[in-house]
């Protein structure tokens, strides 16, 4: 166990190894010595710090006695402001803006106008030689587009970013179409943000806020004042704006053409108002989720805007028939209507619209989840508007074949029909439909139709419509063979074809549909057909192979590398293939790439667990690939699909 012996000079304790320790107890003398020796150490060090100090203090001493030097930090705001407003031109201002957030903050605040009066007024100066050189350099012959267009969306948009984007824009005229969609979640976009484009930007035309929860009135306020000629805009999911914002939109903006509001609590009737009674331009307008919007609001934006509005877009709201009657009295000039979860509106509100006979030029309407639309609504729908072209019908449970076949034999124009979820329309009024229909019928969209299946006897009379070029027959799981080749026999000139989700037809109903068409397949998806096989694809390959660009097989697990070896023969326009989760191998993909003349540019591999590293070479070699998916061709490698991407540097790799 070391000694430890405490001495006097500082009170430390110093750890003696034994065998020195004798020699401390023996005499002082070698006491005194260290003791000394330490003293005088203590001493150095004492007076080389009492010198640094006294250093120190004569430098500062001489420091204070020195002037200040110049720097425009120490201007307040108001002097500042006059110098930044008075720089020659957008670059000396972009550069500005970088030295700190004070001086970005206030060319931000910078009106537009006030600059052209610095600019103006400033007398001329001397031509920098070096500038010019810089300015030549810089100089690019291509025109440059006048439209200046910025998009911020999630973290990125913050005041600072709006700000900096305002004033870089400021140099040519400002921004013209702005979008901020999302917010940063701790320094997000408010009113200081727009305030700042307000100002900057007096030609803003389009605008658009997407969850931008801390944006108020104020901030609408100012895009009213500073932005006259503003044309568009866009506010979603922004509960600060009320009415008052929306008012002074419709004071200061006549110009506005089109109005989208959605999900914003506070916007009420009294808004709306103002828009209708200011904006006498005003051709597309857009509520949805907004709860306190009622019929006096929807109806008096109606009446006021009917000589110019076109499009109508009404979901989610507390509106019951009136506002229905007001639309089919008042809506001379509206093309397109749309109509989605209004619970209150009734039969007799779809009713008295068509009676009204004021939607004379209405071509498209979409009613979506409105409990209203029944057969005798949609029969006055066909008989009273004579100019409609399209009916997209979803989620409505009262409409049957009865309905249908009477909507048919009145819409003498009808091009386009689109049914989803309703169920209570079977076969027999989509056959009654084709029968009735107008020679212009080009379109037939049938989508999660629970009553659209087999029929037990097939009607006396089939039709032929031999306009019809789109079909879709998607996720109706009644829907199977016998059913299916019956389609080729009533549509003999189909372009594109959509079977997707049909789960329980095989090639026995495929192939009839292939053998009996007159036109040429152009786009052909069998997503989900899992029981269609290669003698399916071979067999439309080899009579469609010249036309078809579009082909998906995803899902179909009992397609191998034989329909590859058939696409690769017969398919010299294919642009698309999509075989995600298909039974195909390596050999299928080199026969894909063999093919000299392949027009192919988007190829799905996704799942395909048999492709392996060995088509790593063949992929590389189609050249025209402009999007690749390997994503789960867990085979491949990580590896080589890095080799893989850089040989197709210039495709759009997913893996």
């Amino acid at each position: 166990m070391p000694a430890f012996h405490a001495y006097g000079d500082g009170g430390c304790l110093v750890s003696v190894p034994a065998e020195l320790a004798g020699m401390f107890c023996r005499g002082g003398g070698g006491v005194v010595v260290v003791q000394r020796q330490q003293r005088k150490r203590s001493f150095v060090a004492a007076s080389a710090v009492a010198a640094a100090a006294a250093e120190c203090v004569r430098a500062s001493k001489k420091q204070q006695r020195q002037p200040p030097q110049p720097s425009l930090d120490a201007l307040p705001d108001e002097c500042l402001f006059e110098v930044l407003r008075r720089l020659p031109g957008g670059r000396e201002r972009a550069d500005s803006a970088c030295v700190s957030r004070r001086w970005l903050a206030l060319l931000a605040s910078i009106r537009a106008s006030e600059l052209g009066q610095a600019t103006a007024a400033a007398p001329p100066s001397l031509p920098d030689l070096n500038e010019e050189f810089v300015m030549e350099e810089d100089t690019d012959d291509s025109p440059v587009d006048p439209c200046v267009e910025r998009v911020l969306e999630g973290k990125e948009a913050t005041d600072v970013r709006l700000a900096a984007m305002a004033v870089v824009a400021g140099s040519r005229g400002g921004l013209e179409k702005l979008a901020v969609r999302g917010s940063h979640p701790t320094r997000g976009v408010t009113d200081q943000g727009l305030l700042a484009v307000a100002r900057g930007s007096p030609n803003l035309c389009s605008l658009a806020l997407w969850d931008v929860p801390l944006v108020t009135d104020s901030a609408l306020a100012e895009i009213a004042a500073g932005c006259p000629l503003l044309e568009r805009l866009d506010i979603t999911s922004c509960p600060l704006i009320t009415d008052k914002g929306l008012t002074a939109v419709a004071q200061g903006c006549p110009n506005l053409v089109s109005l989208t509001i959605e999900a914003c609590s506070g916007v009420a009737n009294e808004g709306l108002r103002a828009i209708g009674r200011c904006c006498s331009k005003l051709q597309a307008v857009s509520i949805k989720n907004c709860a306190r919007v009622g019929d006096q609001g929807i109806s008096s934006l109606v009446c006021s805007a009917s000589a110019s509005l076109a499009k109508i877009r009404l979901q989610g709201l507390n509106i019951t028939d009136a506002s229905l009657a007001v639309i089919g009295y008042y809506g001379k000039s509206v093309t397109d209507l749309t109509l989605a979860r209004l619970a209150a509106v009734g039969e007799r509100g779809f009713w008295v619209m068509a009676n009204a006979s004021g939607l004379q030029k209405l071509r498209c309407i979409s009613v979506n989840s409105c409990p209203g639309i029944t057969d005798l609504a949609l029969a006055s729908i066909a008989k009273f508007c004579s100019s409609l072209k399209q009916l997209c019908l979803k989620k409505s449970g009262h409409v049957s074949d009865a309905g249908l076949k009477a909507f048919a034999e009145s819409a003498k124009l009808l091009e386009n029909l689109q049914l989803e979820e309703c169920n209570r329309v079977t076969l027999v009024g989509v056959l009654a439909c084709l029968i009735n229909c107008s020679q212009k019928f080009r379109t037939l969209s049938l989508v999660k139709c629970l009553g659209v299946k087999d029929i037990c006897s097939a009607p006396a009379q089939l039709p032929v419509c031999k306009s019809l070029r789109f079909l879709t027959i998607k996720d109706c799981p009644g829907f199977t063979d016998a059913s299916l080749a019956v389609v080729g026999m009533i549509c003999p000139q189909l372009e594109q074809v959509d079977l997707s989700g049909l789960g329980e037809i095989t090639d026995n109903g495929l192939l009839p549909l292939i053998g009996s068409s007159e036109g040429a397949f152009v786009k052909v998806d069998l997503s989900g057909c899992k029981n269609i096989t290669d003698l399916a694809v071979s067999s439309l390959v080899k009579v469609h192979g010249k036309s078809v660009k579009q082909v998906s097989l995803e899902g179909c697990s009992k397609i191998t590398d034989a329909s590859l070896f058939s696409i690769s023969e017969n398919c010299t326009e294919l642009a698309e293939l999509d075989l995600s989760n298909c039974m195909v191998s390596d050999s299928g993909v080199a026969s894909l790439a063999s093919t000299s003349n392949f027009k192919l540019r988007v190829l799905s591999l996704f799942g395909c667990s048999n492709v392996t590293q060995r088509s790593v070479p063949f992929l590389g070699n189609m050249g025209k690939l402009e999007g690749l998916n390997i994503q789960f061709c867990n085979m491949i490698g990580n590896h080589n699909i890095a080799s893989l991407e850089k040989q197709l540097w210039w495709c759009d790799i997913l893996a």
